[in-house]
């Protein structure tokens, strides 16, 4: 399947998209690729949720291909989560177009900077993401749980 017999959307998510979006990150939150994300924390993160979808031929429904948040923190930082895209549909550019919803977000609401926690570094640098901010700026972390 290429992508040009595809018809794919980024959208805003609704309420009605939680359990397609669950469905989705659930094989990368099993190969511990993403965090697990409650029904709760989806909810309240809705707000701020895309979701890439292409329209089903035969039945003409939307099917749920990919998603990202932006997780607001302060005026200054967010966070893009949950991002993932379905193995069937990588390579064609999605996550990079649900990576761009997400910080036209940001400058929407005036945040200053958004950061991304991933294992995949190479994809966020294509999307403009670096280790530094200017005046080298670094994010540090401390984990506080216990490794799995």
């Amino acid at each position: 399947m290429s992508m040009t017999d595809v018809e794919m959307k980024v959208r805003a998510a609704d309420a009605s998209d939680i359990p397609g979006i669950a469905d989705l990150i659930d094989p990368f939150v099993d190969e511990g690729k993403l965090l697990e994300r409650t029904f709760d924390e989806m909810n309240e993160l809705l707000p701020h949720f895309f979701v890439a979808v292409t329209v089903i031929e035969q039945d003409g429904k939307e099917l749920i291909v990919g998603c990202a948040a932006l997780e607001i923190y302060s005026r200054k930082l967010a966070e893009i989560r949950s991002l993932a895209v379905h193995r069937d549909y990588q390579g064609y550019g999605i996550g990079r177009k649900l990576v761009d919803a997400c910080v036209e977000r940001a400058k929407e609401r005036g945040i200053l900077e958004v950061m991304a926690i991933t294992s995949s570094e190479g994809f966020f640098k294509t999307c403009g993401f670096d280790f530094t901010l200017p005046g080298e700026k670094k994010a540090l972390f401390l984990q506080t749980r216990e490794r799995l």
